[in-house]
Protein backbone atom coordinates (compact mmCIF):
# COMPACT_ATOMS: atom_id res chain seq x y z
CA UNK A 1 0.00 0.00 0.00
CA UNK A 2 1.48 3.54 -0.99
CA UNK A 3 1.10 5.82 1.38
CA UNK A 4 2.30 9.91 1.39
CA UNK A 5 5.05 8.90 3.75
CA UNK A 6 6.32 6.58 1.47
CA UNK A 7 6.37 9.50 -1.76
CA UNK A 8 7.65 11.51 0.69
CA UNK A 9 10.70 9.32 1.30
CA UNK A 10 10.61 8.55 -2.45
CA UNK A 11 11.33 12.14 -3.54
CA UNK A 12 13.84 13.15 -0.86
CA UNK A 13 15.61 9.67 -2.16
CA UNK A 14 15.99 11.21 -5.80
CA UNK A 15 17.24 14.78 -4.98
CA UNK A 16 19.76 13.37 -2.94
CA UNK A 17 20.84 10.87 -5.44
CA UNK A 18 20.56 14.26 -8.16
CA UNK A 19 23.11 16.41 -5.79
CA UNK A 20 25.57 13.29 -4.93
CA UNK A 21 25.68 11.87 -8.90
CA UNK A 22 24.97 15.22 -10.73
CA UNK A 23 22.43 15.27 -14.10
CA UNK A 24 22.25 12.09 -16.50
CA UNK A 25 24.62 12.37 -19.73
CA UNK A 26 22.85 9.91 -21.63
CA UNK A 27 19.72 12.80 -21.46
CA UNK A 28 21.67 15.68 -22.45
CA UNK A 29 23.36 13.70 -25.41
CA UNK A 30 20.21 12.71 -26.85
CA UNK A 31 18.49 16.14 -26.48
CA UNK A 32 21.34 17.73 -27.73
CA UNK A 33 21.37 15.10 -30.75
CA UNK A 34 17.81 15.57 -31.20
CA UNK A 35 17.52 19.45 -31.48
CA UNK A 36 20.97 19.50 -34.09
CA UNK A 37 18.85 17.44 -35.82
CA UNK A 38 15.88 19.99 -35.94
CA UNK A 39 18.15 22.20 -36.60
CA UNK A 40 19.64 20.66 -39.56
CA UNK A 41 16.29 19.56 -41.26
CA UNK A 42 15.62 23.67 -41.65
CA UNK A 43 18.82 24.95 -42.14
CA UNK A 44 19.70 22.55 -44.86
CA UNK A 45 16.84 23.45 -47.41
CA UNK A 46 17.41 26.94 -46.05
CA UNK A 47 21.00 27.31 -46.91
CA UNK A 48 20.00 25.19 -50.07
CA UNK A 49 17.33 27.96 -50.84
CA UNK A 50 19.51 30.83 -50.25
CA UNK A 51 23.11 29.93 -52.03
CA UNK A 52 20.27 28.88 -54.79
CA UNK A 53 18.60 32.21 -54.85
CA UNK A 54 22.22 33.83 -55.06
CA UNK A 55 23.33 31.57 -57.74
CA UNK A 56 20.12 32.46 -59.59
CA UNK A 57 20.98 36.13 -59.08
CA UNK A 58 24.32 36.18 -60.58
CA UNK A 59 22.87 34.08 -63.37
CA UNK A 60 20.44 36.56 -64.11
CA UNK A 61 22.76 39.62 -63.84
CA UNK A 62 25.13 38.09 -66.71
CA UNK A 63 22.65 37.20 -68.94
CA UNK A 64 21.17 40.62 -68.74
CA UNK A 65 24.33 41.97 -69.12
CA UNK A 66 24.69 39.90 -72.23
CA UNK A 67 21.31 40.43 -73.65
CA UNK A 68 21.71 44.36 -72.97
CA UNK A 69 25.26 44.26 -74.96
CA UNK A 70 23.07 42.38 -77.70
CA UNK A 71 20.76 44.66 -77.95
CA UNK A 72 22.42 47.72 -78.49
CA UNK A 73 23.97 46.32 -81.50
CA UNK A 74 20.29 45.86 -82.82
CA UNK A 75 18.58 48.23 -84.87
CA UNK A 76 14.63 47.14 -83.41
CA UNK A 77 13.50 48.64 -79.92
CA UNK A 78 11.30 45.59 -78.86
CA UNK A 79 14.69 43.62 -77.40
CA UNK A 80 14.80 47.43 -75.18
CA UNK A 81 11.40 46.64 -74.12
CA UNK A 82 11.89 42.82 -73.27
CA UNK A 83 14.71 43.85 -71.49
CA UNK A 84 12.69 47.02 -69.26
CA UNK A 85 9.96 44.64 -68.82
CA UNK A 86 12.04 41.89 -67.36
CA UNK A 87 14.09 43.12 -65.02
CA UNK A 88 12.35 43.58 -62.23
CA UNK A 89 9.88 40.16 -62.44
CA UNK A 90 13.62 37.94 -62.87
CA UNK A 91 14.22 38.85 -59.55
CA UNK A 92 10.88 37.56 -58.07
CA UNK A 93 11.22 34.93 -60.44
CA UNK A 94 14.91 33.80 -59.24
CA UNK A 95 13.72 34.26 -55.35
CA UNK A 96 10.74 32.07 -55.97
CA UNK A 97 13.01 28.95 -57.81
CA UNK A 98 15.38 29.18 -55.12
CA UNK A 99 12.23 28.33 -52.76
CA UNK A 100 11.17 26.07 -54.60
CA UNK A 101 14.39 23.92 -55.20
CA UNK A 102 14.84 24.43 -51.13
CA UNK A 103 11.32 23.06 -50.82
CA UNK A 104 12.40 20.06 -52.85
CA UNK A 105 15.22 19.33 -50.30
CA UNK A 106 13.11 19.72 -46.71
CA UNK A 107 10.96 16.67 -45.37
CA UNK A 108 8.11 18.67 -44.97
CA UNK A 109 4.65 16.68 -45.12
CA UNK A 110 3.58 16.49 -48.70
CA UNK A 111 0.59 18.49 -48.05
CA UNK A 112 2.12 21.66 -46.52
CA UNK A 113 5.08 21.17 -49.81
CA UNK A 114 1.77 21.28 -52.19
CA UNK A 115 0.43 24.44 -50.34
CA UNK A 116 4.31 25.92 -50.34
CA UNK A 117 4.75 25.37 -53.95
CA UNK A 118 1.10 26.30 -54.83
CA UNK A 119 1.93 30.08 -53.33
CA UNK A 120 5.55 30.27 -55.42
CA UNK A 121 3.95 29.13 -58.50
CA UNK A 122 1.39 32.05 -58.00
CA UNK A 123 3.62 34.98 -57.09
CA UNK A 124 5.62 33.57 -60.45
CA UNK A 125 2.45 33.85 -62.71
CA UNK A 126 1.31 36.95 -60.71
CA UNK A 127 5.00 38.62 -61.62
CA UNK A 128 5.09 37.06 -65.16
CA UNK A 129 1.67 38.67 -66.35
CA UNK A 130 2.43 42.44 -65.58
CA UNK A 131 5.58 41.87 -67.18
CA UNK A 132 4.01 40.80 -70.25
CA UNK A 133 1.50 43.03 -70.02
CA UNK A 134 3.31 45.57 -69.78
CA UNK A 135 6.08 44.73 -72.31
CA UNK A 136 2.69 43.98 -74.90
CA UNK A 137 1.83 47.71 -74.37
CA UNK A 138 5.12 48.98 -74.88
CA UNK A 139 5.76 47.37 -77.93
CA UNK A 140 1.91 48.23 -79.12
CA UNK A 141 2.84 51.77 -78.69
CA UNK A 142 5.75 51.62 -80.29
CA UNK A 143 4.71 49.43 -83.35
CA UNK A 144 2.02 52.05 -83.72
CA UNK A 145 4.54 55.67 -83.06
CA UNK A 146 6.70 53.70 -86.01
CA UNK A 147 4.19 52.66 -88.78
CA UNK A 148 2.42 54.70 -90.92
CA UNK A 149 -1.26 53.17 -89.55
CA UNK A 150 -4.23 55.65 -89.19
CA UNK A 151 -4.38 53.92 -85.74
CA UNK A 152 -3.31 55.38 -82.33
CA UNK A 153 -1.62 54.07 -79.21
CA UNK A 154 -4.44 55.69 -76.98
CA UNK A 155 -5.15 54.74 -73.35
CA UNK A 156 -8.31 53.08 -74.53
CA UNK A 157 -5.96 50.46 -76.74
CA UNK A 158 -3.38 50.04 -74.20
CA UNK A 159 -5.75 49.21 -71.52
CA UNK A 160 -7.91 46.64 -73.18
CA UNK A 161 -4.32 45.03 -74.24
CA UNK A 162 -3.08 44.96 -70.66
CA UNK A 163 -6.69 43.97 -69.87
CA UNK A 164 -6.80 40.74 -71.59
CA UNK A 165 -3.06 39.80 -70.35
CA UNK A 166 -4.02 40.78 -67.13
CA UNK A 167 -7.40 38.09 -67.34
CA UNK A 168 -5.71 35.34 -68.97
CA UNK A 169 -3.20 35.36 -65.68
CA UNK A 170 -6.04 35.22 -63.63
CA UNK A 171 -7.34 32.71 -65.15
CA UNK A 172 -4.15 30.63 -65.19
CA UNK A 173 -3.57 31.25 -61.31
CA UNK A 174 -7.43 30.04 -60.62
CA UNK A 175 -6.48 26.97 -62.73
CA UNK A 176 -3.09 26.37 -60.58
CA UNK A 177 -5.17 26.69 -57.15
CA UNK A 178 -7.53 24.30 -58.54
CA UNK A 179 -10.60 26.83 -58.71
CA UNK A 180 -13.10 25.45 -61.59
CA UNK A 181 -14.05 28.80 -63.63
CA UNK A 182 -17.32 27.55 -64.80
CA UNK A 183 -19.16 28.20 -62.09
CA UNK A 184 -17.63 31.88 -61.95
CA UNK A 185 -18.28 31.94 -65.70
CA UNK A 186 -21.89 31.15 -64.83
CA UNK A 187 -21.90 33.86 -61.79
CA UNK A 188 -20.64 36.15 -64.02
CA UNK A 189 -23.59 35.76 -66.50
CA UNK A 190 -26.39 35.83 -64.44
CA UNK A 191 -24.97 39.27 -62.76
CA UNK A 192 -24.07 40.63 -65.97
CA UNK A 193 -27.58 42.08 -66.56
CA UNK A 194 -27.46 43.89 -63.34
CA UNK A 195 -24.10 45.15 -63.57
CA UNK A 196 -25.12 46.53 -67.15
CA UNK A 197 -28.00 48.33 -65.92
CA UNK A 198 -25.82 50.17 -63.19
CA UNK A 199 -23.27 50.86 -64.95
CA UNK A 200 -25.22 51.82 -67.97
CA UNK A 201 -23.65 55.35 -68.57
CA UNK A 202 -19.83 53.96 -68.02
CA UNK A 203 -20.71 51.13 -70.65
CA UNK A 204 -22.33 53.43 -73.27
CA UNK A 205 -18.87 55.39 -73.08
CA UNK A 206 -16.61 52.34 -72.81
CA UNK A 207 -18.17 51.28 -76.60
CA UNK A 208 -18.41 54.97 -77.57
CA UNK A 209 -14.56 54.64 -77.06
CA UNK A 210 -14.54 51.10 -78.72
CA UNK A 211 -16.30 52.25 -82.28
CA UNK A 212 -13.71 56.13 -82.03
CA UNK A 213 -11.30 53.82 -82.22
CA UNK A 214 -12.38 51.48 -84.83
CA UNK A 215 -14.15 54.17 -87.44
CA UNK A 216 -11.16 56.83 -86.38
CA UNK A 217 -13.23 59.88 -87.15
CA UNK A 218 -10.67 61.50 -84.32
CA UNK A 219 -7.55 60.74 -83.46
CA UNK A 220 -4.42 61.42 -81.15
CA UNK A 221 -3.15 65.18 -81.84
CA UNK A 222 -6.07 65.89 -84.28
CA UNK A 223 -7.72 69.26 -83.72
CA UNK A 224 -11.35 69.38 -83.85
CA UNK A 225 -13.95 71.45 -83.23
CA UNK A 226 -17.50 70.22 -81.38
CA UNK A 227 -20.46 71.73 -82.26
CA UNK A 228 -21.20 72.87 -78.83
CA UNK A 229 -18.02 75.34 -79.30
CA UNK A 230 -14.61 73.15 -78.03
CA UNK A 231 -11.96 73.10 -79.76
CA UNK A 232 -8.56 71.92 -79.34
CA UNK A 233 -5.78 69.05 -79.54
CA UNK A 234 -7.17 65.21 -79.11
CA UNK A 235 -4.08 64.23 -76.21
CA UNK A 236 -5.81 60.99 -75.03
CA UNK A 237 -8.65 58.74 -76.20
CA UNK A 238 -9.55 56.47 -72.48
CA UNK A 239 -11.79 53.87 -71.97
CA UNK A 240 -14.46 56.73 -70.76
CA UNK A 241 -13.60 60.19 -71.76
CA UNK A 242 -11.58 62.07 -74.68
CA UNK A 243 -9.19 64.91 -72.90
CA UNK A 244 -8.90 67.87 -75.81
CA UNK A 245 -5.97 70.65 -74.96
CA UNK A 246 -7.22 73.72 -75.65
CA UNK A 247 -5.18 76.58 -77.43
CA UNK A 248 -5.21 78.70 -74.30
CA UNK A 249 -3.61 75.29 -73.06
CA UNK A 250 -6.51 74.08 -70.77
CA UNK A 251 -7.99 70.59 -70.55
CA UNK A 252 -11.63 69.66 -71.64
CA UNK A 253 -12.51 66.02 -70.30
CA UNK A 254 -15.37 64.94 -72.56
CA UNK A 255 -17.36 61.75 -72.18
CA UNK A 256 -16.90 59.39 -75.49
CA UNK A 257 -20.72 59.42 -76.02
CA UNK A 258 -20.93 62.60 -76.44
CA UNK A 259 -18.18 62.74 -79.02
CA UNK A 260 -19.52 59.75 -80.70
CA UNK A 261 -23.23 61.71 -80.52
CA UNK A 262 -21.83 65.32 -81.54
CA UNK A 263 -21.42 66.65 -85.07
CA UNK A 264 -17.37 67.53 -84.86
CA UNK A 265 -14.77 68.89 -87.49
CA UNK A 266 -11.73 67.41 -87.21
CA UNK A 267 -9.26 69.89 -89.20
CA UNK A 268 -6.62 67.12 -89.71
CA UNK A 269 -8.47 65.06 -91.97
CA UNK A 270 -7.89 63.83 -94.78
CA UNK A 271 -4.85 66.26 -94.03
CA UNK A 272 -3.26 68.89 -91.85
CA UNK A 273 -2.68 71.07 -94.39
CA UNK A 274 -5.71 73.56 -95.03
CA UNK A 275 -6.70 76.83 -97.17
CA UNK A 276 -6.73 80.01 -95.47
CA UNK A 277 -9.17 82.47 -96.77
CA UNK A 278 -8.41 86.44 -96.12
CA UNK A 279 -11.43 89.14 -97.00
CA UNK A 280 -9.48 92.29 -98.59
CA UNK A 281 -11.96 95.57 -99.63
CA UNK A 282 -10.51 98.28 -101.49
CA UNK A 283 -12.60 101.42 -102.73
CA UNK A 284 -14.35 101.87 -106.05
CA UNK A 285 -11.58 104.13 -107.64
CA UNK A 286 -9.00 100.70 -107.65
CA UNK A 287 -8.00 98.49 -110.65
CA UNK A 288 -9.37 95.10 -109.77
CA UNK A 289 -6.71 93.66 -112.16
CA UNK A 290 -3.87 95.60 -109.96
CA UNK A 291 -5.30 94.64 -106.67
CA UNK A 292 -5.07 90.71 -107.46
CA UNK A 293 -1.49 91.21 -108.65
CA UNK A 294 -0.20 93.41 -105.79
CA UNK A 295 -2.28 90.54 -103.24
CA UNK A 296 -0.81 87.91 -104.90
CA UNK A 297 2.93 88.67 -105.48
CA UNK A 298 3.01 89.74 -101.75
CA UNK A 299 1.64 86.62 -100.63
CA UNK A 300 3.99 84.84 -102.74
CA UNK A 301 6.65 87.03 -101.25
CA UNK A 302 5.77 85.86 -98.01
CA UNK A 303 6.42 82.33 -98.32
CA UNK A 304 9.34 80.95 -96.54
CA UNK A 305 9.31 83.78 -94.39
CA UNK A 306 6.11 83.45 -92.62
CA UNK A 307 6.20 80.36 -90.18
CA UNK A 308 3.43 77.84 -91.26
CA UNK A 309 2.61 79.47 -94.80
CA UNK A 310 2.94 77.07 -98.06
CA UNK A 311 3.45 77.78 -101.75
CA UNK A 312 2.16 74.77 -103.37
CA UNK A 313 -0.60 75.67 -104.19
CA UNK A 314 0.37 79.03 -105.28
CA UNK A 315 -1.91 81.82 -103.96
CA UNK A 316 -4.71 83.33 -105.98
CA UNK A 317 -6.66 85.61 -105.17
CA UNK A 318 -11.00 85.72 -105.86
CA UNK A 319 -13.03 89.00 -106.67
CA UNK A 320 -15.54 87.79 -104.38
CA UNK A 321 -17.90 88.49 -102.24
CA UNK A 322 -18.13 91.35 -105.84
CA UNK A 323 -19.68 94.50 -104.96
CA UNK A 324 -20.49 96.13 -101.82
CA UNK A 325 -22.03 98.36 -100.08
CA UNK A 326 -19.28 100.82 -100.06
CA UNK A 327 -16.16 98.88 -101.93
CA UNK A 328 -14.73 96.31 -103.92
CA UNK A 329 -14.42 92.97 -102.21
CA UNK A 330 -12.07 90.46 -102.59
CA UNK A 331 -11.23 86.98 -101.07
CA UNK A 332 -7.29 85.85 -101.26
CA UNK A 333 -6.83 82.06 -100.58
CA UNK A 334 -3.34 80.35 -99.37
CA UNK A 335 -2.38 77.76 -97.82
CA UNK A 336 -1.38 76.89 -94.30
CA UNK A 337 0.42 73.91 -92.48
CA UNK A 338 -2.01 72.97 -90.66
CA UNK A 339 -4.92 74.65 -88.41
CA UNK A 340 -3.00 77.17 -85.73
CA UNK A 341 -0.85 77.98 -88.02
CA UNK A 342 -3.50 80.67 -89.72
CA UNK A 343 -3.71 82.83 -86.99
CA UNK A 344 0.12 84.11 -87.20
CA UNK A 345 -0.10 83.99 -90.84
CA UNK A 346 -2.89 86.17 -90.89
CA UNK A 347 -1.29 88.91 -88.61
CA UNK A 348 1.81 88.84 -91.24
CA UNK A 349 0.01 89.28 -94.30
CA UNK A 350 -2.78 91.62 -93.55
CA UNK A 351 -0.16 93.82 -92.35
CA UNK A 352 1.97 93.29 -95.14
CA UNK A 353 -0.72 93.97 -97.36
CA UNK A 354 -1.61 96.95 -95.82
CA UNK A 355 1.88 98.23 -96.20
CA UNK A 356 1.50 97.45 -99.85
CA UNK A 357 -1.58 98.87 -100.56
CA UNK A 358 -0.07 102.09 -98.87
CA UNK A 359 2.71 102.05 -101.43
CA UNK A 360 0.36 101.75 -104.31
CA UNK A 361 -1.68 103.74 -103.67
CA UNK A 362 -4.82 101.97 -103.07
CA UNK A 363 -7.45 102.91 -100.90
CA UNK A 364 -8.91 100.82 -98.60
CA UNK A 365 -12.09 102.73 -97.62
CA UNK A 366 -14.52 103.38 -94.77
CA UNK A 367 -18.09 102.58 -95.07
CA UNK A 368 -20.48 105.48 -95.98
CA UNK A 369 -23.70 105.95 -96.51
CA UNK A 370 -25.16 108.74 -98.84
CA UNK A 371 -28.51 110.47 -97.41
CA UNK A 372 -30.95 112.37 -99.76
CA UNK A 373 -33.39 114.85 -97.89
CA UNK A 374 -36.26 115.81 -99.56
CA UNK A 375 -38.32 118.64 -98.92
CA UNK A 376 -42.00 118.53 -98.23
CA UNK A 377 -44.30 121.53 -99.38
CA UNK A 378 -45.50 123.40 -96.25
CA UNK A 379 -49.34 122.32 -94.65
CA UNK A 380 -52.10 124.55 -96.46
CA UNK A 381 -53.39 127.01 -93.74
CA UNK A 382 -57.05 126.30 -91.82
CA UNK A 383 -59.86 127.44 -94.08
CA UNK A 384 -61.39 128.92 -90.95
CA UNK A 385 -64.59 127.89 -91.02
CA UNK A 386 -66.21 128.21 -87.80
CA UNK A 387 -67.70 125.93 -85.98
CA UNK A 388 -71.69 125.73 -86.15
CA UNK A 389 -72.81 127.24 -83.27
Amino acid sequence: MITWSNCADGARTRIRDAWIVGPDPRGDEERMMTMGADFMRFALPLGIAVLSVCALVVMRNVAFRLFRRWAARTETRIDDFVLQALRSPSIYWCIGLGLFIGVGFSDLPERQTTYVTRVIEVLVIISATFAVSNMAGAIFNDYIRRSELPVQGTGLAHGVIRGAILVVGFLIILSVIGISITPILTALGVGGLAVALALQDTLSNLFAGIHILMDKPIRVGDFIRLETGQEGYVVDITWRTTRLRMLPNNLVVIPNGKIAQSTLTNYHLPEKRMSLLIPVSVSYSSDPDKVEAVLVKETTRAVGEIPGLLGDPAPFVRFIPGFGESSLDFTLICQVGEFVDQYYAQHELRKRIFRRFREEGIEIPFPHRTVYLREHPAAPPDSGTPDPE
